[in-house]
């Protein structure tokens, strides 16, 4: 019998938009994931149509994001951008409006549902039953892990999320992890069934994320040529360890006089999650370690202008207390420039240790200003390390990531037309 093939799918994303800016908010990898694989899928002759909640009034109902793929701006609740914990309460005016979407089209419209984080997916549960087509489910994040490796500050992941969560897992006809890792942790902490879960990595853009020359790019941003530019990448909150990586610089000036004239420490992305309570947080802190001077805050900005940001650092710092993947270190590897990373969850598969970047166990300064410094000591190993940076990000490009995919929804199709027919 041929494999089936998706023609349209119905992709869900409650919380954050595609038409977002990264980095802040509760935009980031999810969005860029959502958005990559839409437009490639479509490339491919399959249709999506993105459903997200509106948080203005000037939004369109429909927008185009490119040929093939529609973001649909469902109003569900306030026009607002609501913290995640309010949005559990809107799940049902959102799915009514899903619902609603579908049936002014012939019955058949879409061919599998693919849902984002929970939220999603327990829409995607109601819909699948009522359109008798497959659920595909990615998580991206897992309340679980999260809760089990909470940074000081952090609020941890709330009952309804965890019930939510194993729901979802209950309902998927398949579940997409980013790595084996996050696999493992499906089928451990929730109960998953192995044979319904599915590692697919997600990918990086590899034509705009790629080596380039480091002087014209810190001509661009405006860094000194000599500068040692330590970055770190991403929405600021406690989960994403930011004050690591200013504590590591502190210490790492301390010690070495020269090098606390030469440093910057850019950080680019804006205030999320809990961070959003403390939006100076990070400047305070810099005043308190005394190393405003060396610290260069930096707003959300366009994927070309981000790379450019990876190519002028000397090292990128992810010391993140969980990630499922950890998009930002495969762009910045991508670029040519090593990584130097907490070893956990995602962020294993995503730097190869002692060959793209460095693995960091714990979160303690200390350690990661002890990296940093050996490798600013030796050139030939930065040097080694960005070459083992670049061929270790070539294996995560976009269009594998749409393969497996593919390769995903087919089978999950296969599996129901099998159970219809028998």
């Amino acid at each position: 019998m041929p494999r089936r093939f998706p023609r349209r799918i119905a992709t869900i994303s409650v919380h954050t938009s595609p038409l977002e800016q990264p980095g802040t908010g509760d935009a980031g990898g999810l969005n860029v994931y959502v958005v990559e694989v839409a437009r490639r899928l479509a490339e491919r002759g399959v249709e999506v149509d993105i459903f997200t909640r509106a948080v203005s009034r000037d939004v369109p109902p429909v927008a185009e994001l490119a040929p093939g793929v529609l973001v649909r701006h469902l109003t569900a609740g306030p026009f607002e951008d609501l913290d995640k914990a309010d949005l559990p309460g809107q799940l049902c005016h959102f799915t009514f409006e899903v619902l609603r979407a579908e049936a002014a089209y012939a019955p058949g419209r879409y061919d599998l549902v693919h849902g984002h984080y929970w939220l999603s997916g327990q829409v995607g549960a109601v819909a699948k039953e009522r359109w008798g087509v497959p659920l595909v489910q990615s998580m991206h994040t897992l309340g679980r892990v999260k809760n089990a490796a909470l940074a000081a500050g952090d609020a941890a992941e709330p009952g309804v999320r965890i019930r939510g969560e194993a729901e979802v897992v209950a309902a998927a006809d398949r579940l997409v992890a980013n790595t084996d890792e996050e696999a493992t942790e499906l089928i451990r902490l929730y109960d998953a069934d192995p044979a319904r879960v599915r590692t697919v990595n997600p990918g990086v853009d590899l034509s705009l994320f790629r080596p380039g020359s480091r002087r014209q790019a810190r001509l661009r941003l405006g860094l000194p040529a000599d500068a040692v530019v330590l970055m770190f990448a991403g929405r600021v909150q406690p989960l994403k360890a930011p004050d690591v990586v200013l504590r590591a610089a502190a210490a790492l000036t301390r010690d070495d006089p020269d090098l606390a004239r030469r440093l910057c420490v850019a950080f680019v992305g804006g205030p999320s999650g809990t961070g959003r309570a403390d939006p100076d947080g990070l400047t305070e802190l810099s005043a308190a370690l005394g190393i405003s001077r060396v610290v260069r805050l930096e707003p959300p900005c366009p994927q070309l202008e981000l790379a450019d940001w990876y190519r002028a650092a000397t090292i990128v710092m992810v010391p993140s207390h969980s990630e499922s993947f950890g998009l930002v270190a495969v762009e910045a590897q991508a670029c040519g420039t090593p990584v130097v990373a907490a070893s956990v969850g995602g962020l294993r598969t995503a730097v190869r240790d002692g060959v793209s970047g460095i693995l960091v166990d714990g979160h303690d300064p200390a350690s990661y200003a002890r990296v940093v410094r050996e490798l600013l000591l030796q050139p030939a190993t930065l040097a080694r390390l960005s070459a083992g940076a670049r061929e270790h990000a070539s294996r995560f490009g976009w269009g594998a990531t749409v393969d497996g995919l593919l390769r995903v929804y087919t089978g999950a199709m296969d599996t129901m037309a099998a159970a219809v027919d028998a």
